[in-house]
């Protein structure tokens, strides 16, 4: 079973929670997530499954989107709703322009330090391991990028965002680096995320979903109703990466690929990258342009089973 599921995550629990169920769920062993989301965090997770894992090396830099809202009136040692307050909670009233005006200052290239309770390492030892244990954790800043930082409305000592960031932003420290700027203290009260690189909400499924087109309902009139059902939950493979042009290669050009071969697609001679596929939705490998219209297979998804994207 081969192929990319977009998971709306719910709060509560971690990415490798849900990476576990789904395991259950498909009774496939090889599932990974294309970028971590904190248990408070709902929204997309996607996951790639079977040979498509292989594909993970492409979303490293993937730009995300996110709703949330920032509480003011106090911080917490995670920089989120789930931490320990480290300043004395009050009421706040601000004003919204006066919340836009910090906002202005965290669009663009900035310098970010992430949060005590995070995957970064320090000496080879994960930041949150060491802040679990009340260790001293000093983060490097980081270079980041907020291409979109806009402050949707502002509710008594809460205001609501929305933001388009790079890969490797906090959203978390945003709000805590914002409470200082006001002098307040603030933290992430909740956060959604709406999109990660070309997938959005719309190809989302719950976990509950997932498991009835599992156990094959809602049923089908024809065909096999769980690889139907579990069929339509899929990103379809010709969505995804949708910078590299698709390419349906013939019999013989699929044979060379999958063995590794070069190939010639004079059609593809400008691209550099190019998705490869047996038939409409068989994606076979990801190949790089080496000379004028020859095509070397990058990486070829070697299938031992079925692909759930071609069992109908």
């Amino acid at each position: 079973m081969n192929g990319v599921l977009i998971i709306d995550k719910p709060g509560g629990l971690t990415s490798h929670d849900v990476v576990n169920r789904v395991r259950r769920i498909l009774d496939q062993r090889s599932v990974g997530h294309l970028g971590t989301l904190d248990p408070m965090a709902t929204g997309i997770l996607p996951l790639v499954v079977g040979s498509f894992t292989r594909l993970a090396q492409f979303y490293t830099t993937s730009e995300k989107t996110y709703e949330g809202t920032i509480r003011f009136g106090f911080s917490t040692d995670t920089y989120d709703a789930e931490g320990e307050p480290t300043s004395p909670p009050g009421e706040v009233a601000l004003q919204i322009q006066d919340v836009e005006t910090v906002a202005a200052r965290f669009r663009g290239v900035i310098e970010q330090i992430p949060p005590p309770f995070s995957a970064k390492k320090i000496q080879g030892v994960p930041a949150y391991k060491l802040a679990r244990k009340r260790k001293d954790v000093v983060l490097e800043p980081v270079q980041v990028e907020i291409m979109e930082f806009e402050i949707l409305s502002v509710e008594g000592g809460r205001a609501h965002f929305r933001a388009h960031v790079a890969s490797g932003t906090y959203m978390r420290s945003v709000a805590h680096d914002m409470g200082k700027a006001l002098g307040c203290g603030a933290h992430l009260e909740s956060l959604r995320r709406t999109a990660v690189a070309e997938f959005t909400l719309d190809d989302a499924h719950t976990l509950d979903e997932l498991a009835a087109a599992a156990a094959g309902k809602p049923p089908v009139e024809t065909g096999d109703p769980q690889a139907a059902a579990l069929l339509d939950l899929f990103v379809h493979p010709r969505k995804l990466l949708p910078d590299f042009p698709s390419v349906s290669a013939d019999e013989l050009s699929a044979a060379r690929i999958r063995d590794g071969r070069t190939v010639n697609l004079p059609e593809f001679s400008r691209a550099r990258q190019v998705k490869v596929f047996a038939g409409q939705r068989d994606l076979i490998a990801i190949a790089t342009r080496v000379a004028g219209s020859l095509f070397h297979p990058k990486l070829v998804l070697h299938t031992t089973t079925t692909p759930v994207h071609s069992r109908v």
